[in-house]
């Protein structure tokens, strides 16, 4: 039997996100230092506004989804997605007030969110099923390759202008209209029949969502608790500054990260098309845990790399498997509504995570914060058996048939 090959626009979409990624990581990585050590925000307030600025991406991908699906196009609404973080670039180094950066950053999340669902479902139409957790995976690597070359560039930045964060803001502009490039004339969407408009054919309508089954509302459940105890990148930052590293060392912390992250889910991807995703799932979550508990208790720099580490580690494994199971749970036709079904649900919980664990820094210091996300890590990881049960009862059926 011939081998699934990968196809060519996954590998575009990988040069997309590399691009994208290392623009957002490169001025990413040194907001909070500005927002916390320059302008004096709370990590409480910090928190919010992480939570904010993701929940409106995630809220944004349940429309931009269901949109893709209802006009049978998504290639147009990824390229409004990326134009508009594109453009948003040169507000952050022109903002001179906190409220002027929190407004570009929510922009931002704007724009990540029209793009991803859209993005993420035209993945899953071009792939075949054999070969679906290696394309999300390829796909995830390239994006966090692309964040470890935005943090090794911010690190650089930072020596050679002598931490003027400012400055470096300004380099992100480049690489993101390359990604704006690059989906221009390097994605062909495939032509299908035009759909007649009507709002009774708009795909988020209860009796469309009577179509997705069981299985796939037990894998948001998952997303969404998942969602809630995964620390933002911003409250790993500031525990490697509390840790006692230096300022201008703090992006090396998201290097380490997003190295051992990238270098897992292609890996991890391909050996889901093979095993069960459901045991991979439950891998990650125990990485999770161990990282979590690694960075609540360790009182020197190199257990907090350990942890930063196995940190990388636990989103390799999870983050991949976790697309391409909604992408498998979901029906063809609703693949995009699915993804911002997922991803709304996502939203809400990432608010109540970030605002809850920066709730928990400012009162009762960084390590209660760790250890509750640590412990509240366990439910999602309970969940995962009930996914290889299903699993199991699909293969009883099919073999019934």
């Amino acid at each position: 039997m011939k081998k699934a090959t990968l196809p060519r626009i996954v590998w575009v979409l990988g040069a997309v996100s590399f691009f994208m990624s290392l623009s957002f990581e490169l001025g990413h990585v040194l907001l909070p230092m500005l927002l916390v050590g320059t302008m004096g925000m709370s990590v409480t307030a910090l928190g919010f506004v992480e939570g904010m600025a993701d929940a409106t991406s995630f809220m944004i991908k349940v429309l931009s989804g269901a949109l893709s699906d209802y006009l049978k196009r998504r290639k147009w609404l990824v390229l409004l997605g990326y134009v508009l973080a594109a453009l948003n670039k040169p507000f952050f180094p022109l903002a001179n007030l906190p409220a002027m950066l929190v407004a570009a950053r929510l922009l931002e999340s704007l724009g990540r969110g029209i793009r991803s669902a859209p993005r993420d479902a035209l993945v899953a139409d071009m792939c075949s099923p054999t070969v679906r957790g290696a394309c999300f995976g390829l796909r995830q690597s390239a994006s966090t390759f692309g964040a470890v070359m935005g943090a090794l560039l911010a690190l650089g930045l930072m020596f050679w202008s002598g931490e003027n964060i400012r400055l470096i803001l300004w380099f992100p502009v480049l690489p993101a209209w390359i990604a704006v490039a690059l989906v221009i004339f390097g994605i062909h969407e495939k032509k299908r029949a035009p759909r007649k408009p009507s709002l009774q054919a708009f795909p988020l309508r209860w009796r469309e969502l009577r179509k997705f089954s069981t299985y796939y509302w037990l894998i948001v459940i998952i997303i969404a608790l998942f969602s809630m105890v995964q620390f933002r990148p911003a409250f790993i930052l500031l525990r490697a500054q509390q840790a006692g590293l230096e300022p201008r060392w703090v992006p090396s912390i998201i290097v380490v990260m997003y190295l051992a992250y990238s270098l897992s889910a292609y890996p991890v991807g391909k050996i889901s098309d093979r095993i069960e995703r459901g045991f991979l799932l439950a891998c990650g979550l125990v990485l999770m845990i161990l990282a979590d508990l690694l960075l609540a208790l360790g009182h020197s720099l190199a257990l907090l790399l350990l942890g930063v580490v196995i940190w990388g580690l636990h989103m390799g494994f999870i983050h991949g498997i976790l697309a391409a199971l909604l992408a498998e749970a979901a029906p063809a036709e609703l693949r995009g509504t699915a993804f911002g079904i997922s991803n709304l649900a996502s939203g809400v919980c990432i608010v109540m995570g970030s605002v809850g664990a920066g709730w928990l820094w400012d009162h009762l210091g960084s390590a209660a914060s760790f250890l509750i996300g640590a412990l509240l890590a366990l439910i999602p990881l309970l969940l995962c058996f009930l996914v290889l049960r299903f699993k199991k009862l699909e293969r009883r059926i099919g073999s019934k048939h």
